[in-house]
């Protein structure tokens, strides 16, 4: 007798060979294929606001243990909400995806990934920028949301060389305020004191030149800064507008949304003060679920866009659907 394991495996076999010619059966697949076995295929993905071209540029993904992951959260309820998106309950994967604005052929990065100081499961956003038909010369202006690694270490190889030569790099005056005032660096605790030297191998070469903007002011055309302190002194999300089109890049004030979109009142262990953070992402999120606005996250699954729901007494992520025409 045959059980339901069985009857499913002999249907969709009896189906395979109904719906594929003979001809294709008989072929064999070619002994190399252009795509290494071990990796997806390049990571971009494109879509419109307004008038204006956004492509989403994946870094691949960080893991890290998620016991002290969160600071203000039960691991019992950590596991819960783990289990709910059904994520394993020893690490969380963290994805990184920048996005590249073009209007009309002039382009601006928002963040630049982990560069080639990324983890073997990071450091991909060049070969995936490529991939999408761009060239590093061609980047006009680049805009950082704050100075953790993974969002300027893009900026400038580890021997020292910078990635956009051509390209003015505009930064948030607050963030800058922070992270280039020595006798706060000299203040810092110990495990803080490798960020402060990051930022000034990454900024130091070019310390004359970088631009610094204030919170709700114009950076570039079509975008402008929105103050969102607490996960960094100086955190900075950016409303694009164009026509009838709005996105809010949400930067860092949430890291992976099924944990602090759904739960915003936890604080990530990367959250410098953490309060502030949570009331942040808080009003953030609020904001954009009032307002129907489209997002984009840095650290959600990828394409990391979509929408805000509420949900309860938290909020959910609601994503776009793929679509393969732009």
């Amino acid at each position: 007798m045959l059980d339901r394991r069985s009857l499913l495996v002999s249907a969709a076999a009896a189906g395979s060979a109904m719906t594929i010619p003979a001809s294709a059966r008989a072929q064999t697949l070619p002994a190399t294929s252009p795509v290494e076995p071990d990796r997806q295929a390049p990571g971009f993905y494109r879509y419109k606001v307004g008038d204006l071209m956004i492509t989403a540029i994946n870094d691949g993904v960080g893991r890290r243990p998620i016991d002290g992951f969160i600071r203000n959260a039960e691991i019992e309820a950590v596991h819960g909400a783990l289990d709910a998106a059904f994520l394993p309950r020893d690490n969380i994967t963290i994805p990184y995806t920048t996005l590249v604005i073009d209007r009309g052929g002039k382009l601006t990065l928002i963040d630049t990934g982990n560069g080639d100081s990324g983890a073997p499961t990071s450091g991909l956003w060049m070969t995936n920028f490529r991939a999408a038909g761009f060239d590093p010369a061609a980047v006009e202006t680049v805009v950082i949301s704050h100075f953790h690694g993974d969002h300027i270490n893009g900026l400038r190889l580890k021997d020292g060389t910078a990635v956009f030569p051509s390209a003015e790099v505009l930064v948030p005056e607050a963030e800058w305020a922070f992270w280039m005032d020595d006798a706060k660096m000299a203040a810092a605790p110990d495990g803080m004191k490798g960020a402060f030297q990051n930022v000034r191998r990454v900024f130091g070469p070019i310390a004359g030149d970088v631009k610094q903007f204030k919170a709700d002011s114009e950076v570039v055309p079509n975008v402008t800064a929105v103050a969102a302190y607490g996960h960094t002194p100086g955190h900075t999300v950016f409303a694009i507008t164009s026509g009838e089109g709005r996105l809010m890049v949400l930067s860092d004030t949430t890291n992976h949304p099924a944990l602090f979109v759904r739960n915003p009142e936890w604080q990530a262990i990367f959250d410098m003060d953490g309060d502030m953070a949570r009331e942040t992402r808080k009003r953030l999120l609020d904001m954009a679920a009032s307002e129907r606005m489209q997002v984009a996250f840095y650290h959600a699954p990828f394409p990391a866009t979509g929408h805000i729901a509420r949900d309860g007494e938290g909020f959910a992520f609601v994503p776009v659907v793929w679509s393969p025409i732009i």
